[in-house]
């Protein structure tokens, strides 16, 4: 059946407008996309009147996790975690591979890609995990399954995946030919601020010390590693979760399309600063750690100037049990995949950039990245994945009680917004869909 989408503030990568959508629930497609009205509505068509909400494409978050190695999870599974995706207008996501058990062998993808089929509410890729000594099977992977890429942790993270041979990394970059996404942090560094944070506090050590012991040098020292390599082999590398004003150097403005290396910030590094760690605790506690009031501005500024290439959540759906402790004991994560578009098209206001910018930041940019020709705009013939965002007559708060994923809780709990997702479509479904 043929849906019409009318009466809607049209947001795409290059303009926005009054118009209308028309797309096929059948197959799923993007039938015609126009201003104004259309010419003529089939008489079967089912009207959906958008009373001037936002629609645009349906966001791509290429850094999730999951948690459900295809057996379920007490933090999150497939059907939980997708749900929340759903309702925060995301339609893909690229699930990260250290979960139990990790995705290292093809054995395991196939696992997830059979889990994802029967309990994902929105399109589920993978990322297949490296390790010091699994090359082979990740070759197979890539030519067999439609994974999203490589992922490479150059520093330690949940699910201690850490890859520390040089020789594989290297071989890594020079043979595998799809996108190799990195954890950068220096583990040596890392290592040696942990042991000295140790003997001064024992295992007590508070979590504003975080982001001490995983610095801001041990990200720069890890990333400039990984963009050297890529740069030496030609390899398409994208760093993931991009946290300080540093970094940014390493990088350069410009369309991903012309880009073999490119990266990612997340909502949490533009929203929060050290300063919070104080009133908020472990629940901003992730990796690597939020930074200085200085990185948050200066990743902000990235954004406008087109150097941070995706706007990526990073969400992991710890419990709040997990999150106790300080820097050496609480779990590091946070959940996000709910709130980050609310948040970042209030962010996007505040801050003066654009609606068709943060579009391409958080859908067609990723697309591009990853190879997913068939989505990230709203054009005749790809497929219609689609939220409508409502902006709010009066400030909504956010809070834990309306969290979706099975955790059960938010970093942003206590924070306002002003935009609402109110439906969201995969592939021309309606998987969500609440009042304002």
């Amino acid at each position: 059946m043929l849906k019409l989408i009318t009466n809607a503030t049209i947001v795409t990568a290059e303009k926005v407008f009054g118009g209308f959508i028309i797309f096929d629930a059948a197959t799923g497609l993007i039938k015609e996309v126009g201003e104004g009205t259309p010419d003529e509505i089939a008489a079967d068509c089912d009207v959906i009147d958008a009373a001037g909400a936002y629609v645009m494409a349906g966001v791509i978050d290429p850094h999730v996790h999951f948690r459900d190695g295809g057996d379920g999870s007490p933090k999150g599974d497939m059907l939980t975690e997708s749900r929340a995706a759903v309702a925060g207008g995301v339609t893909t996501v690229f699930d990260m591979p250290n979960t139990t058990p990790p995705t290292i062998t093809v054995a395991a993808l196939r696992k997830k890609i059979e889990a994802a089929g029967e309990k994902g509410l929105c399109d589920i890729r993978f990322f297949f995990g490296v390790t010091n000594n699994n090359l082979p099977e990740l070759m197979e992977a890539y030519r067999d399954y439609p994974i999203a890429g490589a992922k490479l942790f150059m520093g330690s993270s949940t699910g201690n995946m850490l890859v520390d041979d040089d020789s594989t990394i290297r071989e890594l970059f020079r043979r595998f030919p799809g996108v190799i996404a990195v954890h950068a942090e220096d583990q040596e560094l890392i290592s040696r601020n942990t042991a000295e944070y140790r003997a001064r506090y024992g295992e007590d050590a508070g979590v504003e010390c975080h982001p001490l012991i995983r610095s801001a040098e041990a990200c720069y020292r890890s990333a400039a590693k990984a963009v050297e390599l890529a740069q030496e082999t030609g390899a398409g590398m994208h760093l993931c979760h991009l946290s300080t004003a540093r970094e940014l150097e390493l990088f350069h403005s410009g369309s991903v399309s012309e880009k073999r290396i490119t990266c990612e910030t997340a909502p949490h590094y533009l929203l929060f600063s050290d300063k919070d760690y104080q009133r908020l605790g472990a629940r901003i506690k992730c990796n690597p750690a939020i930074k200085s009031d200085a990185d948050r501005r200066a990743l902000i500024e990235a954004l406008k100037q087109g150097v941070i290439d995706v706007i990526a959540t990073d969400h992991a759906p710890h419990l709040i049990a997990d999150k106790e402790g300080g820097a050496l004991k609480a779990m590091s994560g946070m959940p996000g995949v709910q709130f980050s578009l609310p948040l970042m098209m209030d962010m996007a206001e505040r801050e003066g950039i654009s609606l068709t910018q943060l579009t391409r930041l958080m859908s067609g940019n990723a697309a591009r990245i990853f190879g997913l020709s068939d989505r990230g705009e709203l054009r005749a013939g790809l497929r219609a994945d689609l939220v409508m965002v409502q902006r709010l007559p009066e400030p909504h708060i956010i809070s834990d009680a309306e969290t979706v994923s099975k955790c059960g809780w938010t970093p942003y709990d206590g924070m306002e917004v002003c935009h609402k997702v109110t439906a969201t479509w995969v592939a021309g479904e309606k998987k969500w869909e609440t009042g304002v």
